[in-house]
């Protein structure tokens, strides 16, 4: 596999603009058809894929994750960098921080969340002690540091279903749980990369606290002004991580699954790198 990057994001982070020598691909997969904007930044290949589609149209619960996951792995963009706008159910993770995701809880419901569905394609179980790329979120951790940028190191994703806000019942049931942050993206998003052999990292973007904790009613509006007063941040962290990230991969995502059992060796899709 070419070594290139992925930043799968929305709202403030979609700007295929700063890409030099840009194009939209369409990829054809299994799944469907996942858009990516394919170009350079400063020499190295970089694809930007809207979770959403365009306009932000596709709510999260009908997100096709796993031909936006096999269309990266098909274009060759080995790491990804993906961003979510989160709720915080943790006093310390406030409106406008940065968090580097190191854990998730999957609440998620009616999603498709794997490439292995038995027949060919085998029972594959993957493991995920470690969810996140630690090279990637290493990466994160210190293009934050040099830019002065407020990046909590680690916190637990809970991944609710969607579209609706949670309630502040189910708000109180996640932090027993140990969640620090909710929201309705990052499963099977997260799964499927691994499944991919894809190195992924989540910066997790805190735009309010969550029902019950919040002192007034949740609105997407609100999500997006957050993320709109820190797009300028948040790009600068993404940019300079994408500079930083070393050629050669030194973790293990790239064996998670092993070529015997790839879902490509099969079907056609992700392989192992």
């Amino acid at each position: 596999m070419g070594w290139g990057v992925a930043i799968v994001g929305g709202t403030g982070v979609y700007d295929p603009g700063v890409l030099d020598h840009w194009e939209e691909r369409v990829v054809r997969t299994p799944y469907g058809e996942a858009r990516v904007a394919l170009g350079e930044y400063r020499g190295i290949r970089v694809g930007f894929l809207a979770r959403h589609g365009p306009g932000h149209r596709v709510p999260p619960h009908r997100v096709n994750y796993r031909a936006n996951i096999w269309a990266l792995r098909e274009l060759g963009l080995a790491r990804v960098l993906a961003t979510a706008a989160v709720g915080s159910l943790n006093p310390d993770m406030k409106p406008g921080d940065f968090v580097l995701v190191d854990q998730f809880i999957d609440f998620t419901r009616r999603r498709e969340s794997t490439f292995f569905e038995g027949g060919e394609a085998g029972v594959v179980h993957v493991d995920f002690t470690e969810p996140y790329c630690p090279e990637l979120r290493a990466v994160l951790a210190r293009a934050a540091r040099e830019l002065a940028i407020e990046a909590h190191q680690g916190g637990v994703y809970v991944c609710t279903e969607g579209p609706r806000f949670e309630t502040p019942a189910e708000i109180r049931a996640f932090r027993l749980l140990g969640g620090d942050l909710v929201g309705m993206t990052n499963v099977p998003e997260v799964v499927l990369a691994r499944e991919a052999n894809l190195c992924y990292a989540l910066v997790a973007a805190v735009t309010n606290f969550a029902a019950g904790i919040s002192a007034t009613p949740l609105t997407h509006q609100e999500v997006l002004e957050v993320m709109a007063a820190n797009a300028a941040r948040l790009r600068s962290l993404l940019w300079r991580a994408v500079e930083m990230i070393p050629p050669e991969r030194q973790c293990r995502c790239g064996q998670a699954v092993a070529p015997k059992t790839d879902v490509r060796a099969e079907n056609e899709g992700p392989a192992g790198v």
